[in-house]
């Protein structure tokens, strides 16, 4: 997805260090990181832009300034659901509401059956047997973003409806504090 940033990640570094929030969190850059963390394998100053990207994210949500781009909502809200629904992936069940959440329908359309004959598309989902207890585990982090959010601190998905992940807060060049 580094080819589909506008702002690159040594970009995202440089306007970071000139705090231009604006041009940060208006945008999608910030969202279309899948923080494979390859820029920070190979920053030659041994920073790491991915945890930089993170936080940036954490900070444009409780701004209540960033929300992630319709289609990367649509997917991250599909796929949260499908875990929920099965404890696993369903790829069929994740399409389907991503198409019906993005608008997107009728891309792609053409390589689904040549997918589903190769088996490649299950038409029947697996559950885990553990599927309450991961229920059980996003409701509890659905109710810590809650709190948070109610408490105003920064937090993943505070404006999105994630699911919650560390707040990081960036203290200097390359060091962090959870």
């Amino acid at each position: 997805m580094g080819s589909e940033m506008t702002i690159p990640p040594h970009e995202i570094m440089r306007l970071t260090l000139g705090n231009d929030r604006e041009r940060l969190f208006s945008d999608d850059s910030l969202w279309l990181c899948l923080t494979c963390e390859t820029c920070s394998a190979r920053c030659p100053k041994d920073v790491d832009p991915a945890r930089v990207i993170d936080a940036l994210r954490e900070l444009a949500a409780a701004e209540g300034s960033g929300r992630a781009p319709r289609a990367i909502h649509a997917f991250h809200e599909s796929f949260l659901d499908q875990i929920r629904t099965t404890g696993r992936l369903s790829e069929v069940g994740l399409i389907m509401q991503y198409k019906l959440r993005s608008g997107a329908l009728l891309q792609d359309v053409a390589v689904a059956p040549a997918m589903v004959r190769r088996g490649k598309l299950p038409l029947r989902p697996q559950r885990i047997a553990g599927v309450e207890e991961v229920r059980r585990l996003m409701a509890a982090c659905e109710r810590e973003r809650r709190l948070l959010a109610a408490a105003g601190r920064p937090h993943a998905g505070a404006g999105n409806a994630s699911g919650p992940a560390p707040t990081t807060e960036v203290t200097g060049a390359g060091e962090e504090s959870r």
